[in-house]
């Protein structure tokens, strides 16, 4: 598979801006905090056009709080990565609502996961949601304003991402796994500065 990738876009932003007020209601009970994070909040760098969006929980034991809420709104819960990932839970957001009539609203075994949700084109965004005082959450933010305020690691990520770009990916968690590298390394980094910052 090859992944959709475009230029930075300022739209990106405004797209954020609009699923936060969507998640901010559905979630407004649990007092949450939302971040931007991924290529996609970073000006000048390329990325799938899919935003990615940090959802902060207070409390540990308010995660399983989310699912159902997300789901009645039209979220793609994938409780299967609960089991590599006890501490996040991770939500798809499509940019055609009339295909979630065709799709699981909840994924727990690999066999769900249809051709459509494989389909990158097809998703708008993707909620990670986890402890605000997790080191996840941590690491996520530190790695975003790290790259946001230094533009020779930010080139040098672009230069990687082009480079995956011009391959065929199993899926995009292979994907993921490709960039792995370069990324626990910055994310070291990063998170001594924002220590220090």
């Amino acid at each position: 598979m090859l992944l959709p990738f475009e230029v930075y876009n300022p739209i990106w932003k405004d797209q954020f801006e609009i699923i936060k007020q969507g998640l901010n209601e559905i979630l407004s009970d649990l007092r949450v905090s939302i971040e931007h994070i991924g290529s996609t909040s970073v000006e000048g760098l390329s990325a799938k056009p899919i935003i990615d969006i940090m959802v902060g929980m207070n409390r540990e034991s308010d995660l399983d709080e989310v699912p159902p809420l997300l789901m009645d709104k039209g979220y793609i819960y994938y409780e299967i990565y609960n089991i590599t990932m006890p501490y996040r839970r991770f939500f798809v957001l499509l940019t055609n609502r009339l295909l979630n009539s065709r799709l699981p609203s909840q994924i727990r075994q690999g066999n769900e996961i249809s051709e459509l949700l494989q389909d990158h084109t097809l998703r708008k965004a993707h909620i990670h949601v986890l402890p605000k005082n997790s080191s996840h959450w941590q690491r996520h933010i530190a790695f975003r304003d790290y790259l946001q305020t230094h533009p020779t690691v930010k080139e040098e990520y672009q230069a990687l991402k082009e480079k995956l770009t011009k391959q065929v990916w199993r899926d995009g968690n292979e994907y993921n796994e490709a960039k792995n590298a370069f990324i626990k390394v910055v994310e070291e980094r990063a998170l001594k500065w924002h220590q220090r910052n």
